[in-house]
């Protein structure tokens, strides 16, 4: 699984998306070369970001299908590591944009690796 870290982007949300669009962009195009998945990984922000980061990913997974694209948003990294390994077994999921805040998550979607 190949993944990215987004690195930090403008708070304001037009101006955060211009900038992944115009910097961001080219590294998970070259990323996706070769690549079986791609995670994503933002750094939190406030809900006026959501729209555009989900776009952009949903955008990628279907250009790059059968490639799985998916993000993750958040800072805690045993929340990033729980979501990582379950997007790693759950070979269906694409496209989608997951806000992790630390509560709960590690537990939550560890269990699905005792099951």
């Amino acid at each position: 699984m190949a993944l990215l870290r987004v690195g930090a982007l403008p708070d304001e949300a037009l101006a955060a998306a211009a900038e992944f669009h115009a910097v961001v962009l080219p590294r998970v195009l070259a990323e996706l070369q070769g690549a079986k998945t791609l995670t994503l990984v933002f750094a939190p922000a406030d809900h006026t970001h959501r729209a555009w980061r989900l776009a952009a990913v949903q955008g990628l997974a279907r250009q790059h299908a059968p490639v799985r694209v998916n993000a993750l948003a958040g800072d805690d990294e045993a929340a990033i590591g729980a979501a990582l390994s379950y997007l790693d077994k759950a070979e269906g999921v694409t496209g989608q944009y997951l806000l992790l805040d630390g509560n709960g998550a590690v537990a939550l979607l560890s269990r699905q690796d005792d099951q």
